[in-house]
């Protein structure tokens, strides 16, 4: 894979995100639910495996719903945006515009942070 394609991060614990997608069901008709994104275009190595904690939501009534996601107390990426886990989407959305949604409308926080694993991955 060339090195602007390349995209690493960490993949949801698979046994947990049958329980997270029952805490936190999908608002919309395509589940992803899968990966938080570190970086992309990138030739560095993996990252550490992690625990992270969901902290909020966010979804812009339109089709984009996505888990804010801080791990090691931060929700803000090296690199700039925000740490998420896309949840939903609907017909005709991508994954990638749960950072616009993120950043022009913010996200709600949730009453209580859940503990999330992760490991390290390459997509």
């Amino acid at each position: 894979m060339a090195e602007d394609e390349r995209i690493i991060g960490w993949l949801v614990d698979q046994k947990q995100r049958v329980e997270l997608l029952q805490q936190f069901p999908p608002r919309y008709e395509t589940t992803l639910a899968d990966h938080v994104t570190l970086e992309s275009g990138t030739d560095a190595p993996l990252p550490e495996a992690a625990v992270g904690e969901i902290v909020g939501r966010a979804d812009d009534g339109e089709g984009v719903e996505a888990l804010v996601v801080a791990i090691d107390g931060s929700t803000d990426r090296p690199g700039g945006g925000t740490y998420h886990i896309t949840w939903s989407l609907a017909e005709g959305r991508e994954a990638r515009e749960s950072n616009d949604v993120i950043d022009r409308d913010g996200w709600s926080d949730l009453d209580l942070p859940e503990p999330v694993t992760l490991h390290p991955a390459e997509f």
